[in-house]
C-alpha cells in the first residue's frame, strides 16, 4: 500500500487557511493551527509514545482541525471533517484512514469526548494554550474574534466565560496534565481576580450612574 501525501494535505489545508479565512477570525487563524496546535499534538504524541501512521494520522488532523472556519463558524468542526473526507481521498488516504482523521476533528468540538488516545492528544493540543505561557495574549484574540461576530462583550460577561470554561475544562492525557495542569490553575486565579475587580468596577459606575 503506497503511503498517503501528508506534504500534499498539509500544504493544501495551509494554504486554505491563509487564503480564506476571514480577517475577524483572530483565535482560529492559520497561527492557531500551524504555531500552537500542530507543534502541541506533536509534542504530546511524543510523550505518549505515538508514532509512524498513527502520528501521521494526527498531524494531519491537527492540519485540518479548524478548516471548516472557511466554511462556517457554527459546526466548524463538522464542515473541516467533510472538507477531510472530500479531499484526503485525493492525497491518497484511504477511507479508514479518514475515519480517523474525521473523529479526531470531531473530538475537538466543544465540550469534547474524546475516546481513543490520539483523539485525547487533538483534544488536548487544541486547548493547549490554556495551560501555556501564551494564554493572555491568545485570550485578547479569542475576545477579539467573538466580539467581532458577537458583538461588544463586557469584562464582567468575558471573565465569567473564561472562568466557567477552565472549571469544566480537563486535559485527557496524563502528558497533557503533567505539563499544562498546574499553569492552568494560576491563569484560573488570575481570572477569578480579574472578575472580582470587573464586578466591583461594574457596581461602582452603575451607583454613579444612579446617584
Amino acid at each position: 500500500m503506497t503511503e498517503p501525501d501528508f506534504e500534499g494535505a498539509r500544504a493544501y489545508a495551509l494554504a486554505r487557511l491563509a487564503k480564506e479565512l476571514p480577517e475577524t477570525v483572530t483565535y482560529h487563524s492559520l497561527q492557531h493551527t500551524r504555531d500552537d496546535v500542530v507543534p502541541a499534538a506533536e509534542r504530546l504524541a511524543h510523550a505518549e509514545g505515538v508514532n509512524g501512521e498513527e502520528l501521521m494520522l494526527l498531524r494531519t488532523a491537527a492540519y485540518f482541525h479548524d478548516l471548516g472556519f472557511v466554511v462556517r463558524r457554527e459546526e466548524h468542526e463538522q464542515a473541516g471533517a467533510e472538507i477531510a473526507a472530500q479531499v484526503l481521498p485525493s492525497f491518497g488516504y484511504t477511507p479508514e484512514q479518514i475515519e480517523k482523521i474525521c473523529r479526531m476533528i470531531m473530538a475537538t468540538r466543544i465540550p469534547q469526548s474524546p475516546t481513543t488516545l490520539i483523539e485525547q492528544i487533538l483534544a488536548d493540543a487544541d486547548l493547549d494554550t490554556l495551560g501555556s505561557e501564551h494564554f493572555w495574549k491568545q485570550s485578547a484574540r479569542l475576545r477579539a474574534e467573538n466580539e467581532a461576530f458577537d458583538g461588544p462583550i463586557s469584562d464582567v460577561q468575558w471573565y465569567q466565560t473564561q472562568v466557567a470554561f477552565i472549571e469544566n475544562h480537563r486535559y485527557w492525557t496524563a502528558s497533557a496534565r503533567a505539563l499544562r495542569e498546574a499553569r492552568k490553575q494560576e491563569h484560573l486565579a488570575q481570572l477569578r481576580k480579574l472578575l472580582k475587580h470587573a464586578q466591583r468596577h461594574a457596581s461602582e459606575a452603575k451607583r454613579k450612574e444612579c446617584s
